[in-house]
Order: C-alpha cells, then sequence, then structure tokens
C-alpha cells in the first residue's frame, strides 16, 4: 500500500484526537519488555507505521529518555518518531515501520545465520546509524540483531532507544554496565569506561 504523501511527523491537530480516530491497528508485530508493537495505519496519510504501546507504570523517565532521543534525530539510519499519545493506561509511541523486521527475527525466520555480503550491507547502514548518534554525543548501549530493524528496501535502521544515553561537555565516559549481556562490549563488562 502506497502513501499519498509521506508523513513527516503527527500534526498537533491530530496529537488532540484520540489515537483509534487517526490511525487503525492492522496487526500485532511482537511484544517486548516495555509492552506491545503493532502494525498500523495513518488514515489520513495512509502511511504504514509502528505503534509501540508501553503501559505508563513502566519505568517512564526511561521512556521519556528514550522518546526525547528519538525526537532529536533526524537520520536515514535511525527509526524516525512521528509522535506520542497517552490512552488510559498506556503511552502509544508513533514510529516508522521497518517490514522486514529486525536482523535477529531473519535469522530465526531463515533458521540460519547472515552471509558475508549481507552482514556488510547492514554494518554499513549501522555504523553510519552509530556515526549520526556519536556525532551528536549520544551513545546507543543497546546495539545488538533486535535492535537493528530493515525496512522494505533492506535498508538498517537503529531502534530501541531505552538505555541510551546523551554525553554532555563535562562527562568524559560512562561507567555504568547497561545492554544485553552476549552482545556487551569488554570495556561496558569490564567498566572501564566507555
Amino acid at each position: 500500500m502506497s502513501s499519498k504523501n509521506e508523513l513527516k511527523k503527527l500534526s498537533e491537530e491530530s496529537l488532540t484526537r484520540q489515537p483509534e480516530e487517526v490511525f487503525d491497528i492492522i496487526c500485532k508485530l511482537g511484544e517486548g519488555s516495555y509492552g506491545s508493537v503493532y502494525k498500523a495505519l495513518h488514515k489520513e496519510s495512509e502511511q504504514v507505521l509502528a505503534i509501540k504501546q508501553v503501559p505508563v507504570d513502566t519505568d517512564l523517565q526511561e521512556i521519556i529518555k528514550e522518546i526525547s532521543i528519538m525526537q532529536q534525530c533526524d537520520s536515514p539510519y535511525v527509526v524516525k518518531y512521528y509522535g506520542s499519545y497517552f490512552k488510559n493506561t498506556d503511552l502509544w509511541i508513533v514510529m516508522e515501520y521497518c517490514g522486514a523486521g529486525s536482523v535477529s527475527d531473519i535469522m530465526r525466520l531463515r533458521k540460519k545465520t547472515l552471509s558475508e555480503d549481507e552482514i556488510a550491507t547492514i554494518l554499513i547502514d549501522t555504523l553510519k546509524g552509530l556515526e549520526y548518534l556519536h556525532l551528536r554525543r549520544k551513545i546507543h548501549r543497546d546495539i545488538k540483531a533486535g535492535n537493528i530493524l530493515l525496512n522494505s528496501e533492506g535498508h538498517a535502521k537503529l531502534a530501541d532507544f531505552g538505555v541510551a544515553g546523551q554525553l554532555t561537555d563535562t562527562m568524559a565516559k560512562r561507567n555504568t554496565v547497561i545492554g544485553t549481556p552476549f552482545w556487551m562490549a569488554p570495556e561496558v563488562i569490564e567498566e572501564i569506561g566507555y
């Protein structure tokens, strides 16, 4: 389904309406530690989007930080953020839909690892995404196959900024142990600063 015109961000007017008036939920894509993700259709533009529904009783500071970092990003290598809604006890986070799923999903469906050429193609986009973040003094801190999404054209995009950080001028390095254990860099595990 092609869109009439590509959505840049949700209008102020649409953010004041109930989300069901703005979107049609198509199907559930998955469930994570922070809530559920749905494939949805933006009624006005006919653009397919992803909506992450997060219970408000979840760590709200982490969610606000994730939204803040996504709002500040405008890169073809980072999943685009469109807006948020509060609905009952959930926060709806509206993001770019990446139709091919995560690298982890693809390997699981294919029941095999990726070829070197496929890995190289994904890594080029991933490294460009990391370069974009690092030039803005942002650190993702949870790079793994499940957080690298592919759109329908096969372009990789960084997603899930729940544990991301923002460095300031007075902060030279981070020392916190955050991330997914099997995907952590040695300096994170050893707590020597990064």
